[in-house]
């Protein structure tokens, strides 16, 4: 059986992201894991055939957790993307109107997403910090008070909770980027890209400018540059990069490998379809 790992529990954008990813097929499983560390064991031992992690959202950047075990700990490999929308929902038990809601439960970052809603529709009401977008409902509803949560459509669902008020987040174009990672990459499709890697072994003027006119030389499009802290010594850093191709492709193959001759370190993540 095709088992999909995620972080969960269920109800949450990462179980979005994988029922996105096992497309309506019956016979994938998903396994609701506690971690991120977690979802990457269960792929390394094959408890699970591939994990969804977030790596990125629109507003808050991207999740450095995710970054640094792919840089430290594993040599799974990036085999798609999924980007999925944050909507935000304001949910509450049966009978219980906006009106009444004296407690409001949220994950801390759903709550900062939500900032102008709670301010002007819920002034004064007292904010509890949830571990999950699942949980809050559940706890919601679990109250004796009235309260709501700050919830995704799906939990909504899953606890059989009232949806008061629809679309609630400041922005309503946020969306959060998730990896599938599994043993091996993806063949090439003809329309993917490739994450990667490097860092210097000296510190030196040019040096980033250097490898990153290798990928100009090819006609390469760079769509992401970040860097993440090297954790041995403080003021080295890595560098993360995200290209249109396939690290197959002739001209993304010789980029790769004159890039990776002018580096210390030096990791391909992936190469994947990009998601349309």
């Amino acid at each position: 059986m095709h088992t999909i790992a995620y972080l969960g529990p269920a109800g949450t954008f990462s179980e979005e992201a994988a029922l996105a990813r096992a497309g309506g097929d019956t016979a994938t499983a998903l396994l609701p894991l506690a971690s991120i560390p977690a979802v990457v064991t269960a792929i390394e031992t094959a408890a699970a055939s591939v994990g969804v992690l977030p790596i990125e959202n629109l507003l808050e950047g991207s999740v450095n957790y995710t970054l640094d075990l792919l840089i430290h700990e594993t040599s799974l490999q990036i085999v798609g993307e999924i980007v999925i929308p944050i909507r935000q929902f304001l949910v509450a038990r049966q009978g219980v109107r906006l009106s009444d809601v004296r407690v409001l439960y949220a994950h801390p970052q759903s709550l900062g997403q939500c900032r102008k809603f709670v301010e002007r529709c819920l002034p004064g009401v007292a904010t509890v910090a949830s571990l999950s977008n699942s949980a809050a409902p559940a706890e919601a509803l679990a109250d004796e008070r009235p309260a709501a949560a700050i919830s995704t459509l799906r939990a909504a669902e899953l606890t059989g909770a009232s949806i008061l008020a629809r679309e609630i987040a400041d922005s309503l174009g946020n969306v959060t980027r998730f990896i599938v990672l599994a043993q091996a990459d993806a063949p090439p499709s003809g329309d993917d890209k490739t994450s990667f890697c490097f860092a210097f072994t000296e510190d030196r003027a040019g040096t980033l400018v250097g490898a990153l006119h290798e990928l100009a030389e090819e006609r390469i499009n760079m769509t992401k540059l970040e860097s993440r802290p090297a954790k041995a010594v403080l003021g080295q850093y890595i560098f993360l990069i995200d290209i249109n191709g396939h690290r197959e492709e002739a001209h993304v193959a010789r980029a790769l490998a004159r890039i990776r001759a002018k580096t210390g370190l030096f990791k391909v993540f992936g190469s994947y379809p990009r998601w349309k």
